[in-house]
């Protein structure tokens, strides 16, 4: 497959490896008059995997949300290549280089897999760019590419993830937020959908931002992890050194 798919569009610079793609910094957020995250800070250096964890409650899906502009911050900056995400409508951040999965994977069950797929280009017209981004998406998980004509709802689990994977790298994004991928998946599913988020950066330079309550495996995939509890940030350390920290995962993270 060509990285045409999680490749930078046109006219965006790359971010030099280990720079921040995406940077954070005092975000607070919540729902009515009620506040959910806290005055949150973190960065998300290009090409790596970001794992956020944390006990349910935490404000991990909050945070996504705030990052897409589905709820609104109070507070904060949040700058994606050094340009203000905030300062972005939410219709079009997506060209900006944001793309969202959200828990339960989105997938619209009367449509079929190429349906699906075309709605992730929508903003982008017809045309040869929008099939050959579909295409590469057929390339990369080749379970679609034998479903081509099926609806959404005679998927299996995995597949519809993948679905709503793929959906959003046809808008070819910078930044893919990922709420909960492993959800209602079993075991052998969760390991293969991990490996391939891995994939996704190692071999096609993507940069993901992934809350997962399965804090083992996102851990097992990510360059760093990232706790939250209560709305805020209490530590953010290299994903392995969190894994090994017994202490920190006890309090935090109940195993």
């Amino acid at each position: 497959m060509s990285a045409g798919v999680v490749a930078p569009r046109a006219g965006t610079p790359p971010e030099a490896a280990g720079e921040p793609l995406l940077d954070v910094a005092g975000l607070t957020a919540g729902y009515g008059g009620t506040p959910v995250l806290h005055d949150v800070a973190l960065r998300v250096p290009a090409g790596d995997v970001v794992a956020v964890v944390g006990a349910n409650g935490a404000g991990k899906t909050t945070l996504l949300r705030a990052l897409s502009g589905l709820v609104r911050p109070r507070a904060g900056t949040v700058r994606l290549g050094g340009a203000d995400l905030l300062a972005v409508p939410v219709e079009h951040r997506v060209r900006a280089g944001l793309a969202h999965v959200p828990e339960g994977h989105g997938v619209i069950a009367e449509l079929t897999v190429d349906e699906n797929l075309r709605l992730g280009g929508l903003w982008r017209g017809g045309g040869r760019d929008l099939r050959d981004a579909v295409d590469e998406v057929y390339a990369l998980f080749e379970p679609l590419a034998r479903r081509v004509a099926s609806p959404g709802h005679q998927l299996s689990g995995g597949e519809r993830q993948m679905l709503a994977v793929g959906r959003a790298l046809v808008s070819r994004p910078r930044l893919l937020l990922l709420d909960e991928p492993s959800l209602g998946l079993a075991p052998r599913v969760v390991a293969d959908i991990m490996a391939m988020l891995r994939r996704l950066c190692d071999d096609h330079g993507l940069t993901i931002l992934l809350v997962e309550q399965n804090v083992r495996s996102a851990l097992s995939v990510a360059d760093v992890g990232v706790v939250l509890h209560l709305g805020q940030v209490v530590a953010t350390r290299p994903a392995r050194s969190l894994l090994h920290d017994d202490a920190l995962r006890h309090a935090y993270l109940g195993f």
